[in-house]
């Protein structure tokens, strides 16, 4: 499979050759599921917390007298029967994550990119460059690509002047090759990359 690679004014630089193997439709569906589940899993964070007879704050002494009070025997100022008591059996920070071997995210990666490339919804540039961190100037760009709804642009590296140029639109986000994912590439509606972005993720993806 070939694509056309375009300069930042969208005039044709030439093609380039996808070296890695595209996967067939019917396989790496469910390597796609597990990965994106397990994805999401990943950004939750359990914060339900509540406080054992242990971690509340209280003295240690002990209410009143043992005997002869004629009240009931009280240890703790800090027991679970009290008001400001601890909680028996409350919840606790819970890690939702969950994991997902190497060759199945490495799996559903090509997959998602298979089907991305196939959609035509991947879009080449030879070299993405700012003369300035102008959002202006970015959005000129992404009119010339013919770029519209939410985009997700790939550089082989960090470039403080794009990610400055792109940050104030809501509908793009910027990451570079190495941190790559199944969820990102599925989620927008455009891939931009760069041509030796994608040869990074081309070599991540022919890793045995």
């Amino acid at each position: 499979m070939k694509l056309t690679v375009k300069d930042t004014k969208g005039n044709s630089q030439g093609e380039l050759e996808v070296k890695f193997p595209l996967v067939e439709s019917g396989k790496g569906t469910q390597a796609v599921h597990d990965t994106v589940v397990a994805y999401r899993a990943n950004q939750r964070m359990g914060t339900a917390c509540t406080k054992t007879m242990g971690e509340v704050s209280g003295s240690g002494k002990k209410p009143w007298r043992q005997k002869g009070t004629g009240r009931a025997r009280a240890g703790s100022f800090a027991s679970p029967l009290w008001r400001g008591g601890g909680v028996v059996f409350g919840p606790k920070p819970r890690d939702f994550g969950k994991k997902v071997n190497l060759r199945t995210r490495r799996l559903a990666l090509r997959k998602a990119l298979s089907e991305r490339l196939k959609a035509g919804d991947v879009v080449v540039v030879d070299e993405l460059k700012l003369g300035s961190p102008k959002t202006r100037e970015f959005v000129g760009v992404m009119n010339a690509l013919e770029l519209k709804g939410t985009t997700l642009v790939i550089a082989p590296e960090l470039d403080k002047t794009l990610v400055l140029a792109s940050r104030n639109l809501p509908n793009v986000k910027f990451i570079t090759s190495d941190l790559v994912n199944t969820y990102d590439v599925l989620r927008p509606d455009k891939l931009l990359i760069t041509r030796s972005a994608f040869e990074k993720i081309e070599a991540r993806l022919n890793q045995e």
